[in-house]
């Protein structure tokens, strides 16, 4: 994600505590009594996603008229059996649940919460039985008001049309899922629309079929997701369909007064060429982007295909393309991790400007003179900032850090622990713990107090830590 809030310091730099010892979150039981957990364990948000099991496919179908709101849903869940349970939960918030289904038969279900779906299947379900979750539901979609970045989930956009898209969360207001980044799994979407009326999603594209009047898109997106990376966009699009040299398909899609973006967006193979010079083969299974006509309050990288609000320019472009290594392939464990996503994916416009001749060296140095002496500036920490603090540091004090970091290990090493890290990871998850055991590993030295001062202290780092290497005064 990259927050307007931050876009300005995204374009533009964008005596040392004891290292404290880490503690170990500790794992949230999956079931109580036989009972699917009503989370996933994160204490940022506890009440996201669930426990008792794992999903590996989201079916999506969605029917939805523009003039009167109205979205009529159809969802399969495929999930495994993780432990026993005689009863387990979906997040969906605000939506009428018509029928559910747990592998053909009638199942009950009630609403708990504002976002809790409870369901009791028949039968009781065993560790490691694979089964399937069919809810019907129906209602006007709501938006997220309150989030870390303000309004998130299902938003209407100017042109009448919809649009999903937010973080920590957003798809549990459109269909029902395990909503929390470790629970990731494939997604295919179809959704119906009246003509003239068009939809963009994730992952590859397959024919559009229409009849009646209406026309139903078709989205498949192979790769495992985590659900905050899903989207759908409803409005009369103007796409653009090509290939990168590999044969990935490309799909952009630009609502009605974005034209101008184009050029933009243009450039997309170019960054992404980069991007793989630096972190390894592009990971998603297609590309693009999803112009929006909105001046919300951030884009987003809805994976292989990101979501840019109306004042998304190049910056913001490499900022969401990075992501689609640093939180799309290598997703968070939980949300006090997220430097893993957005201090890199902000560290990548500053690899790319390097690219293009800037002196980093120089621009932290020059970055760092200016906050020095600003204690809100360095009074945030960027590993375990707290709920609601996520999107703050990482943008900018989240660049410092990773240069410092970068001079502190020499060249080799922090292209080593790039390449590692991501081949290591891919398609799954990660948290920062392990992060700081493979810097420590490949440096070869305890670098555990400069990690520490960096990104688990809310105060400047000490000069041996500020100017490490060359960056030394």
């Amino acid at each position: 994600m990259c927050a307007v809030a931050a876009a300005a310091a995204v374009t533009a730099c964008t005596s040392a505590p004891e290292p404290q010892p880490r503690q170990p979150q500790p794992e949230a039981p999956a079931t109580v009594d036989g009972v699917g957990a009503d989370g996933i364990g994160d204490p940022y948000y506890p009440e996201d996603g669930n426990g008792g099991y794992d999903v590996t496919a989201y079916e999506v179908s969605v029917s939805y008229d523009p003039e009167s709101r109205h979205l009529d849903g159809d969802t399969v869940v495929k999930a495994t059996a993780t432990a026993p349970m005689s009863r387990f939960n979906l997040d969906l918030t605000g939506l009428d649940v018509r029928s559910v289904e747990v592998d053909g038969a009638q199942a009950e279900h009630t609403r708990e919460g504002d976002q809790e779906l409870v369901i009791t299947p028949a039968t009781p379900l065993t560790p490691g039985q694979e089964f399937a979750v069919r809810v019907r539901y129906a209602g006007k979609p709501r938006s997220e008001t309150n989030g870390p970045l303000g309004a998130g989930g299902w938003q209407i956009s100017k042109s009448g049309g919809a649009y999903a898209a937010g973080e920590p969360h957003s798809a549990s207001s459109w269909f029902p899922v395990n909503d929390h980044p470790r629970d990731k799994a494939t997604f295919t979407l179809n959704a119906r629309v009246p003509d003239g009326w068009s939809v963009v999603s994730n992952g590859v594209e397959e024919p559009a079929k229409a009849e009646g009047g209406w026309t139903t898109y078709r989205w498949v997106e192979p790769n495992r997701i985590a659900t905050y990376l899903t989207t759908i966009g409803i409005d009369k699009w103007t796409f653009e369909r090509s290939k990168l040299a590999d044969g990935t398909p490309v799909v952009n899609a630009y609502a009605p007064g974005t034209e101008a973006k184009k050029a933009v967006q243009s450039r997309m193979p170019e960054v992404l060429a980069f991007l793989e010079s630096r972190f390894g083969e592009y990971p998603q299974s297609a590309a693009g982007g999803i112009y929006l006509n909105e001046n919300i309050a951030f884009s987003l990288e809805t994976q292989g295909r990101p979501i840019y609000a109306k004042w998304a320019e190049l910056d913001v472009v490499v900022h969401e393309l990075a992501h689609q290594w640093w939180g799309n392939s290598v997703s968070v464990d939980s949300w006090a991790d997220i430097c893993l996503n957005e201090c890199f994916a902000s560290y990548a416009s500053w690899m790319w400007d390097e690219s293009q001749g800037a002196d980093l060296d120089e621009r932290y140095r020059t970055t760092v003179a200016r906050g020095y002496e600003r204690e809100r500036f360095w009074n945030r920490k960027l590993y375990d900032m707290g709920a609601g603090n996520e999107f703050t540091a990482v943008y900018d004090k989240g660049q410092l850090a990773l240069h410092a970091l970068r001079k502190r290990v020499g060249e080799d090493a922090w292209n080593e622990i790039l390449r590692t890290w991501l081949a290591t990871h891919a398609d799954g998850n990660a948290s920062w713990e392990q992060f700081e055991d493979l810097v420590a590993k490949v440096a070869g030295e305890d670098v555990r107090p400069f990690l520490d001062a960096w990104f688990r202290q809310p105060s400047r780092p000490a000069d041996e830590h500020l100017y490490p290497g060359p960056l030394a005064r």
